[in-house]
């Protein structure tokens, strides 16, 4: 049975008189990629707080076994240090400068991006600052990834190949994922398994596994009736597919 990193076991959350979470439990396994969907408000940030250790729950406990690195909406990147610079920072728990010369040139080659080293973040495209966010949250001895939504401020299609370097870039340097995501073609295609949320307090109402690898067509049967499958839990639709 694969190790769980990531254990939230009846876990309570409140901000003032807001319930966000009551008696939520939740396992993640070693290597799994989980996608957490849901109304906006429900409590789906919290959630990466409360596995990041940003945040306490009030009653409950949460376990995160590894190094935990973020990606948030807009990139993090540092404005006055260079794309190489920004991935470097990933790396800076290894004592080796050999090594970590190393890991930076194998991260730029990853993301495809050897050429741009040397470029300061508004040199770049939103598309291209992202890929550095990614690699420098993927360097060094990450464990887990908590993703906030990373490509919602991109437009669609760059959205669409930002998907495809992650999985590409998952299947070079394995990690165990939790996605936060209002786009539900995005976590058909990416994760392994998809947890719906309902309305505050906030439960898990339904979830739905994928057993296509990666990278997923959108159009591909599975990825199709799980989109609807989501959208008829939220109402939008009716769901006429059991997946």
């Amino acid at each position: 049975m694969k190790a769980k990193p990531l254990l939230i076991k009846e876990a309570s959350v409140s901000f003032g008189s807001v319930e966000v979470f009551r008696n939520l439990s939740l396992e993640i396994s070693q290597g799994e990629f989980v996608a957490v969907v849901g109304p906006s408000g429900c409590g789906k940030t919290t959630l990466l707080n409360l596995f990041s250790g940003f945040l306490k729950p009030s009653l409950g406990s949460v376990v995160c076994s590894g190094r935990v690195r973020m990606v948030y909406q807009h990139d993090g990147l540092l404005p006055w240090q260079t794309a190489a610079q920004n991935i470097a920072l990933g790396l800076r728990d290894l004592s080796s400068e050999a090594e970590r010369k190393r890991q930076l040139n194998e991260m730029l080659r990853l993301i495809n991006l050897e050429e741009f080293a040397g470029h300061y973040p508004h040199q770049l495209s939103g598309g291209m600052r992202q890929r550095v966010e990614l690699a420098r949250a993927l360097a060094g001895d990450t464990d887990i990834l908590l993703l906030d939504e990373p490509f919602s401020s991109l437009d669609y299609l760059t959205g669409l190949r930002l998907r495809r370097e992650l999985a590409r870039m998952l299947e070079e340097l394995p990690r165990t994922v939790v996605l936060v995501t209002h786009d539900i073609e995005e976590a058909a295609q990416l994760a392994d398994r998809i947890l719906v949320l309902s309305d505050r307090p906030a439960r898990i109402c339904r979830e739905l596994r994928m057993s296509l690898p990666r990278p997923r067509e959108l159009t591909h049967p599975q990825v199709v009736e799980t989109v609807h499958a989501v959208l008829a839990e939220f109402g939008l639709e009716q769901d006429k597919v059991g997946v």
